[in-house]
């Protein structure tokens, strides 16, 4: 399988986000590798590999990379889109066990930290033309609060901090880093109303992109991106 074309990697894909994004990358000539863990990798093909991975372990993710290295080549791109909560009582955010919260914390921070860790490694080694993209799909918990999502909070709040402090620190070498959240047009969160197509449109513009924009891509169905103040 392996070719000259680009590469893609999701880790964390479902029906709408990944999908879409992964048909959108396919269609630029992409190769895509999309890595879950309900995944059936016999169902891999000329144009997808599947690989089962489960994210709350961050040991595995060095070994997603090592496959899609070995069948397709160094991904380019690196689009991390799992995510893990677990609800709270609103008025007792210490409600949910310690495993839980463990549990969670690995799938939407340390695995990102173990996936952006590999993602440079490639980047590393690509020609100046490749894109060198890493996106992480998030949300606005990490400038609000929403009392029954603490877990989930912590989780985007953290990796947002590391999404901000890579783009900095790697923007020379032409690394890019992105923290992806879809809103209304009124900058509240999409939430039920999240759009796998929108997602695909704006996550390949960030890849085509030339250097380092907003480490913090809000963006509006139709619309783009939109900055929208903090409180």
């Amino acid at each position: 399988m392996s070719s000259a074309s680009p590469v893609l990697l999701i880790l964390g894909s479902g029906a709408n986000i990944g999908q879409n994004v992964a048909r959108a990358f396919a269609a630029k000539g992409y190769k895509v590798a999309v890595a879950a863990r309900k995944l059936k990798e016999e169902d891999s093909n000329s144009d997808q590999l599947n690989i089962s991975s489960d994210l709350s372990d961050p040991d595995s993710v060095s070994g997603v990379f090592s496959k899609v290295k070995a069948s397709l080549g160094r991904p380019s791109v690196v689009i991390y889109n799992a995510g893990a909560a677990t609800f709270n009582d609103a008025k007792h955010p210490f409600s949910i066990s310690l495993t839980d919260f463990n549990r969670d914390l690995h799938v939407n921070t340390v695995s990102v930290f173990a996936a952006a860790q590999q993602a440079v490694l490639g980047f590393e080694q690509l020609p100046d033309s490749a894109s060198k993209t890493f996106i992480y799909t998030g949300n606005l918990l990490n400038t609000t609060t929403m009392a029954p999502l603490m877990d989930l909070g912590v989780g985007k709040s953290a990796t947002a901090h590391m999404i901000q402090s890579a783009s900095q620190a790697y923007a020379d070498r032409g690394f890019k880093f992105y923290y992806g959240d879809e809103r209304k047009a009124d900058g509240s969160a999409a939430f039920r109303d999240i759009s796998g197509e929108a997602h695909a449109k704006h996550y390949l513009q960030l890849a085509e992109g030339k250097s380092q924009g907003p480490w913090q891509q809000t963006f509006v169905k139709d619309v783009g991106y939109k900055h929208f103040p903090t409180e």
